[in-house]
């Protein structure tokens, strides 16, 4: 294992910064190769065997060179989500959806052996179906979900003998990470409970699934490290806890509330929501194929956002655009 090498494009976002150090702990060479909206300085820059390179996946000479040696490539980067997409949809279309067949070329001819690409849960849109499989169909309510789709059977269309490849659908991410995102539905809910005493839900009946951010790393290890005939072709959704917007809320509410009991009591406040997501993911496929179950709650989540907000003393969660992608974009496009 210790030989391996794997090559992240998005290592240095929210999900690649904690990836990348489990990665490092355990015994993998690791290339990042990100635009850096957010710089490095959170990633384990003085590991030997850490390599960073700034660059663009639009840049599909740039990544076939930087690609040349490794044995994995984990595809990460992308404008995520859909006000971020929003903003420059031109820009987004070109990164989300035009880039990704020159970027799995580049790959392959590389010579990278395993190719595992970053989906999303979100390109079920809605749905009242009890369980949501791999088998439903895709029916996204946006254009960054639905390019998530659309990218899928590219990668697989590629598929041969010496190219290996797997998509994983994980649910809406949630915890700590060096470089963190509160402009997600747990974290923004916890940011606000813990700050502001107060718990804004909009809308409040919306099912979401959602995965804490190790069990997220857990399983793309899981894909780098499981056989070939276990994962290749294949598509798996990753998610644990499918909980409604208020369920989530009040989880906030007991658990910032339990770290500290002499504060007030957190309130909750609810308001109409023009976002309709609301689906049920069944995530029983990964368990089956490859022994996978996610061992991280919403709770922890919680608790330890809130207990690095407690030891951090921040002030500026909701005003620094280093929490938000959205903010940080609109201020590199302003300069």
């Amino acid at each position: 294992m210790s030989n391996q090498s794997v090559f992240i494009t998005g290592g240095a976002g929210y999900c690649g910064s904690r990836l990348v150090p489990q990665l490092l702990s355990s015994g993998y060479r690791v290339t990042v190769y990100d635009i850096m909206y957010f710089g490095s300085d959170f990633l384990p820059i003085n590991d030997p065997n850490l390599k960073i390179v700034i660059g663009d996946i639009r840049d599909s000479e740039k990544l076939y060179e930087s690609a040349k040696g490794h044995d994995f490539f984990v595809s990460l980067a992308c404008i995520s989500n859909d006000a971020s997409f929003e903003l420059d949809e031109k820009l987004s279309t070109s990164v989300n959806l035009h880039a990704f067949e020159p970027m799995v070329l580049a790959a392959k001819k590389a010579g990278i052996k395993r190719f595992i690409y970053a989906s999303s849960s979100s390109v079920y849109g809605i749905s009242d179906k009890k369980n949501v499989t791999e088998e439903h169909p895709l029916v996204p309510l946006t254009l960054y979900n639905k390019y998530k789709g659309m990218c899928e059977p590219i990668l697989l269309k590629h598929i041969d003998d010496n190219f290996e490849g797997v998509i994983f659908r994980p649910a809406t991410v949630c915890g700590y990470a060096p470089r963190l995102r509160l402009d997600l539905s747990v974290n923004i809910l916890t940011n606000h409970g813990y700050h502001n005493n107060l718990v804004k839900v909009f809308g409040g009946s919306q099912l979401r699934p959602n995965l804490h951010i190790q069990d997220y790393c857990d399983a793309v290890q899981i894909f780098i490290e499981s056989p070939e005939e276990k994962i290749n072709k294949q598509i798996f959704n990753v998610g644990y806890q499918n909980k409604s917007i208020m369920e989530i809320a009040k989880i906030v509410k007991n658990v910032i509330n339990k770290i500290e009991p002499e504060r007030e009591e957190i309130k909750i406040e609810v308001t109409s929501s023009n976002d309709n997501r609301s689906y049920h993911i069944n995530s029983d496929k990964i368990y089956d194929f490859l022994g996978f179950k996610p061992r991280h709650t919403i709770e922890n989540a919680v608790e330890e956002l809130s207990n690095y907000f407690l030891d951090k003393n921040l002030s500026d969660t909701f005003t620094n655009d280093y929490y938000h992608n959205v903010k940080r974009i609109l201020n590199l496009e302003s300069k």
